[in-house]
């Protein structure tokens, strides 16, 4: 049975699972890879923070992820493909490590955030 969602270490095994598959994936890896160039020491620590803030209510995050997203899209079109695909990878990586109220929460609020994200996105206003 899988562990509950409930520290900041739970927190880190998610991000950097989910991560370490999205690197690996075919159809948007090459997004944080090649487009984005992601630096993974400095952005894995922000994403820590995030779903820390998120999920925990901690106060941490600093950071404007819309805007961020945002400027990515000019240099590739960020489309509802990418977003279903970082979906699933998040949603199978929580259920692989996790289980109970808080992942649930987990795969709620990254669906909210993806679907809001691809709305802005898309149909800008």
């Amino acid at each position: 049975m899988n562990k509950n969602l409930e520290t900041r270490e739970d927190i880190e095994l998610l991000v950097n699972s989910f991560y370490d598959k999205v690197q690996e994936d075919e159809l948007i890896g090459y997004i944080f890879t090649d487009v984005a160039q992601v630096n993974w020491d400095h952005h894995l620590p922000k994403m820590y923070d995030f779903w820390e803030t998120i999920l925990f209510g901690r106060k941490g995050f600093k950071g404007n992820p819309m805007e961020v997203h945002f400027k990515l899209n000019k240099v590739h079109a960020l489309e509802q493909k990418h977003f279903d695909r970082w979906k699933s990878i998040f949603f199978e990586i929580v259920d692989e490590h996790f289980s109970g109220e808080m992942a649930l929460l987990a795969k709620q609020k990254a669906s909210s955030i993806a679907d809001l994200m691809l709305l802005k996105i898309t149909r800008p206003f």
